[in-house]
């Protein structure tokens, strides 16, 4: 069997969805598991609803949300009542969201559910429509899926991988075509596991499925050298390893989720990225390993931006043990993420996307040094497997940086050597990718 993962943009209106059932069924003899998005903008209709209910006003955007499922619905020829219940859920929600005046996180999950709950029916009937008459529209979480309670960023249990076989078994024989970002906690409540978290879904059910292949199927020509809106020239990666997407989609690519790479990783199964509406094109296959192309060392170039960068200086750092350990248990009691992190004898410099809590951490941190914080700023990261047999990497790279006249803050090399990394400000990213792809690929 294979997964097929179709994002919004796939299934943002009816002629799109069409050629996605194309696909599908040239597929079918593959035995594909589907893994639907919400359609484009609705996962944001959605929370802009419930936040909205919080001020009393339900209809219009409960409306909206209608109109928009309503058309393509109507796009394809199917019923409006295909996803009435899901309405009155929703409509129900946002009533009750107006009356106690409040939205929280769990209630936020709940809301975002409907876009993949919905898609997956009306996805479903079209196949069905279609002559696909085992089309089933599945929850995630009715097949095993379960996670922790950290609401709107939660993390899969590893009991999930035993859970989905069995659950699974009854539907083998069906063409499941199942939500892709939501999930439920082991106390029943709706949970979602981050944003363009649906390529998550597909890599844990491929991997504890056995599927021979994983496809990502978006509307991207696969993953590209360098972002395409800031370098039209940029060129599809025909194949890259496990070791090099990882990195890629950590630090900004936002072709893969970041963590839709580790459940294949472990299960060694290849991920494919293809494009929906040129369905002919290679796209780009990530595997185990590939060997490195030694005229191109680099693979890719990426970025993210609006980074914070944290500056932690202290003299009594100076042969003191157990500092790091502070700053660390501070940044954990607090739930920071660190991206990036460098440290000279009495200075800690790291960077975060994390705004949520850092004032009270960093306040927590002044009681034992000084700290500074420094807001828009972006990482970039120069990605290859090929880098670390090949001399003058750093040279090339930072020569370039120097070429576009961008002042570099900060710079990290794991001991992988198939990873530059280096911090910027945001207003000087354009420049930086430009400079960097004329040097790396010569356009």
């Amino acid at each position: 069997m294979i997964v097929m993962k179709f994002g919004g943009t796939s299934l943002g209106d009816p002629a799109a969805i069409r050629k996605c059932a194309e696909i599908v069924e040239r597929h079918l003899s593959k035995k594909p598991l589907v893994v639907v998005s919400a359609h484009s903008k609705v996962t944001d209709m959605l929370l802009d609803a419930a936040r909205a209910a919080v001020k009393g006003d339900v209809d219009g955007p409960f409306e909206r949300i209608r109109k928009r499922h309503h058309d393509i619905l109507d796009g394809l020829g199917l019923p409006s009542d295909t996803i009435e219940k899901n309405m009155k859920e929703l409509h129900d929600l946002l009533r009750g969201i107006s009356m106690v005046k409040e939205v929280t996180p769990r209630t936020l999950d709940y809301a975002a559910s409907f876009g993949e709950r919905m898609s997956s029916k009306a996805f479903a009937a079209y196949m069905r429509k279609r002559g696909i008459e085992n089309a089933e529209a599945i929850n995630a979480y009715d097949l095993g899926l379960v996670t922790d309670s950290r609401f709107t960023n939660a993390r899969p249990l590893a009991e999930s991988y035993e859970r989905i076989p069995k659950a699974f078994e009854p539907h083998r024989h069906k063409l499941v075509i199942l939500t892709g970002f939501i999930a439920k906690d082991k106390n029943g409540d709706i949970t979602t596991i981050g944003r363009s978290g649906s390529d998550y879904t597909a890599a844990i059910f491929g991997a504890a499925l056995g599927a021979e292949e994983i496809q990502v199927w978006k509307d991207v020509l696969g993953i590209l050298t360098a972002d395409p809106t800031i370098v039209p020239a940029a060129r599809p990666i025909e194949r890259m390893s496990f070791a090099e997407a990882s990195e890629l989609a950590y630090y900004g690519a936002e072709v893969l989720h970041p963590s839709t790479i580790i459940p294949a990783v472990k299960a060694g199964i290849p991920i494919r990225v293809l494009h929906t509406f040129d369905p002919e094109a290679p796209g780009t296959i990530i595997c185990d390993r590939c060997e490195p192309n030694g005229a191109h060392p680099v693979k890719s170039i990426v970025y993210k931006e609006d980074q914070i960068l944290v500056n932690i200086t202290s003299t009594r750092m100076l042969m003191a043990e157990g500092f790091m350990a502070k700053i660390f248990n501070v940044l954990e009691r607090h739930r920071i993420v660190i991206d990036m992190i460098s440290t000279s004898e009495v200075s800690v410099s790291l960077t975060t996307d994390s705004e949520e809590g850092l004032d009270a951490a960093c306040e927590e941190m002044r009681e034992f040094a000084t700290v500074d914080v420094e807001k828009g700023k972006a990482i970039f990261a120069v990605v290859g497997e090929g880098m670390r047999n090949t001399i003058g990497m750093a040279a090339k790279t930072f020569s370039a940086v120097a070429e576009a006249g961008v002042n570099i803050r900060m710079i990290s090399q794991g001991a992988s050597e198939i990873n530059i990394a280096f911090l910027v400000d945001n207003k000087d990213i354009p420049a930086t990718v430009r400079s960097l792809h004329r040097k790396f690929f010569g356009i």
